[in-house]
């Protein structure tokens, strides 16, 4: 896949994701939403960048599984059940983003939710990727 990142210049300066990506290639991959659970279908880690490690980590797991990588990743869409604790954490959360995915954002939202699936959960990632 090629991706262009476009950030306009009468945009605010994006901080952790990218205002627009244009990707070009032959395979759209959808990811179904990840969240901290383990091989055995346990949330773990008691803190949000904890449990967002992990599903980031889970969500690139889904990802490699269908010959992409971290740099095909055109749109991720991040659920919190605390928009405030996100926040509050936002530095840990873009050092957790460099570590497993590098440099480059996608399009992203962040959307604060009453709840996920699993209660323990504290945030769940979904996406859209482009292949080559």
């Amino acid at each position: 896949m090629t991706a262009e990142r476009v950030n306009p210049p009468e945009l605010s300066p994006p901080t952790g994701f990218s205002h627009a990506v244009v990707a070009t290639g032959s395979r759209v991959v959808f990811l179904a939403g990840q969240t901290a659970l383990d091989a055995d279908g346990r949330i773990t880690g008691a803190t949000l960048p904890e449990q967002f490690a992990t599903a980031l980590g889970n969500l690139l797991t889904a990802l490699r599984a269908t010959g992409g990588t971290p740099a095909d990743l055109a749109r991720v869409t991040v659920y919190a059940t605390d928009l405030a604790a996100y926040r509050a954490y936002a530095a840990d959360l873009g050092r957790v983003w460099h570590r497993l995915a590098g440099r480059d954002y996608p399009a992203m939202a962040v959307i604060q939710v009453a709840r996920l699936w699993d209660e323990r959960a504290l945030v769940e990632l979904d996406g859209h990727a482009v292949l080559p």
